[in-house]
């Protein structure tokens, strides 16, 4: 049977959507204070660990399982998660348990577009619209019966673009919430992962990346780790005032911020000591305003490092 068409899951997303609608706003700080975690390559199930276990830890309020790493340009989507699975067999399903169980413990869970290696990118606003639904039909509420990642309902999107250029995401977010909101999905969170020199060159905010200038984005992510020029490495001056920038330059939605590190040194250069984010960095952040907390990329690199600053976000 069509999900959408049950009926008892109709009711309880078209309430979740009422709630949105009355306090757009109080919905968007949900993640004040949490950690987030992305997962899915950093190796296989016994290297990065199971999706299962990172939310088992009791450390994080969101995960983002990366990524999407294949679309537009006529290519049919791809789902890579490294060492975990081969999507194309369907060996990925088995991850919908785990999915479903991280959702029952509260915790968000968004899929994560580009990446570093991968072929994507939209030529036209068709194109974005196609992936749109190719996404609601095999990610959320929709009828696939051979989804990637098997019956999942996900909250949301990150993107995460680092090539194929700017076009058209807009396009892409605001074809997915319509479809979410025709078909009384729950709220569908839309996210994004920017290096911190701002603007980005593919989300902006200007007149090149469009996507941060709509009302789309819910959550940002910004990359404080391998741009010299805003990390820690420059020094916490060149941190705190991007993250001011940041924070200035999105005016069409008032976002969610999160501070975005390596989890370890080998996981990204401008690695943030727990002694220097305690004492320096998130104080200093936090002053300035509109913090959520902090995202990291790799957590497998280092296990105990959320944990450790979980209290301290």
């Amino acid at each position: 049977m069509d999900r959408r068409f049950m009926s008892a899951r109709k009711v309880e997303f078209g309430i979740l959507a009422l709630m949105v609608l009355i306090s757009h706003h109080a919905i968007q700080t949900f993640g004040a204070g949490q950690v987030v975690g992305y997962w899915g390559q950093e190796g296989d199930d016994k290297t990065e660990g199971s999706l299962a276990a990172l939310c088992a830890s009791g450390n994080y309020g969101i995960v983002i399982i990366a990524y999407l790493s294949k679309f537009g340009r006529n290519q049919s989507p791809v789902l890579d998660l490294g060492g975990h699975c081969d999507a194309p067999t369907g060996a990925c399903q088995r991850y919908a348990s785990e999915i479903a169980t991280c959702q029952k413990r509260g915790i968000r869970v968004l899929l994560s577009l580009g990446g570093e290696v991968g072929g994507y990118g939209f030529d036209t606003a068709d194109e974005a619209r196609l992936l749109a639904q190719d996404i609601w039909d095999n990610y959320m509420g929709g009828s696939s019966s051979n989804s990637p990642l098997g019956e999942v309902n996900l909250d949301g999107l990150d993107l995460r673009i680092f090539s194929g250029g700017h076009r058209f995401y807009a396009d892409l977010g605001g074809r997915l919430r319509e479809i979410a909101q025709d078909n009384q999905y729950k709220y569908l969170y839309f996210g994004v992962s920017p290096q911190c020199p701002c603007p980005d060159p593919s989300l902006g905010p200007d007149s090149a990346g469009k996507f941060m200038e709509t009302n789309l984005v819910d959550l940002v992510f910004v990359q404080f780790y391998n741009n010299p020029g805003c990390d820690i490495r420059g020094g916490i001056d060149d941190l705190v005032r991007s993250w001011s920038n940041w924070i200035t330059r999105i005016t069409a939605s008032k976002p969610a911020f999160y501070i975005s590190l390596p989890a370890s040194p080998s996981a990204g250069e401008g690695f943030i000591d727990t002694k220097t984010l305690k004492d320096s960095v998130v104080p200093s952040i936090k002053t300035i305003g509109n913090y959520s907390g902090v995202a990291l990329w790799a957590p497998s690199t280092n296990r105990t490092f959320a944990a450790s600053i979980k209290s301290i976000v």
